[in-house]
């Protein structure tokens, strides 16, 4: 294959799988706690670890690969705090995830936006109960509710004011989370979390880290880069048809 043919080619495979991720990201830039994802190209490398070590050559496969996208990983960073009022709506301000025990296993979001069910359990709004720094469900005696920046859960009624739960703080890596949904995240088996160092933030949500108009301009450079690559795989394939066309003359 004509070498200028497969760079325009891979160039146009990336710009296509990078549209995806862009347009997922745009679209859920109000969705609270969302962490948007970031693309990444291959690695070039050689050695024990690098691809096709195992018997295949290690030059044709990363040579191969050079150019196309290796995946997408997590942005961490922090998205905008909204005050909201409601004394169970709660931000993280710095690194870290609340922890929710779902049908599927403890999963980790970054949505504080939780309520409290009939029986006191602190929950999702699908019912899905928010866990302490211990991996336990937090219950919510009658009371006003105060969740102080460490996570310490303060409950004051007839009898005064006591702490009746710590919440959930959860630190990861990007590498060791998995999204799963808008704004759920699942560990890779065996990571285990560390404390977060995140303050807690009552009465307000944290917004998504994409931001409206980052996310339509991103949108829109990667279009005309996909366009660009296109026309140049045009160009090249019609140069390589005029090509046989001359040689058969001959």
């Amino acid at each position: 294959m004509d070498s200028g043919l497969y760079a325009a080619y891979t160039g146009l495979l990336s710009r296509t799988q990078a549209l995806d991720t862009a347009a997922n990201n745009l679209a859920n830039a109000g969705t609270n706690g969302f962490r948007a994802q970031r693309d990444y190209f291959s690695d070039v490398m050689a050695g024990m670890d690098a691809p096709g070590s195992a018997g295949d050559s290690q030059l044709g496969r990363a040579v191969n690969d050079y150019g196309v996208l290796g995946g997408n990983s997590l942005d961490l960073g922090q998205g905008a705090i909204t005050s909201t009022g409601n004394p169970l709506d709660l931000a993280l301000d710095g690194q870290g995830f609340f922890a929710i025990q779902t049908s599927n296993g403890v999963r980790y979001t970054r949505d504080g936006g939780f309520t409290r069910s009939s029986s006191g359990t602190l929950q999702t709004p699908e019912g899905e109960p928010v866990l302490d720094a211990h991996g336990n469900t937090i219950t919510l005696p009658s009371g006003e509710i105060s969740i102080s920046t460490d996570g310490s859960i303060s409950v004051t009624g007839p009898e005064g004011s006591a702490i009746v739960a710590q919440l959930g703080v959860f630190n990861f890596a990007a590498q060791a989370l998995t999204a799963e949904g808008t704004n759920r995240f699942a560990a890779v088996p065996g990571d285990k979390p560390q404390p977060g160092s995140a303050a807690v933030r009552q009465g307000s949500v944290e917004g998504s880290n994409e931001d409206a108009v980052h996310g339509t301009m991103q949108l829109l450079l990667i279009q005309r880069q996909a366009e660009m690559m296109q026309k140049a795989l045009s160009a090249f394939d019609g140069l390589d048809k005029t090509a046989v066309e001359e040689i058969a003359r001959v």
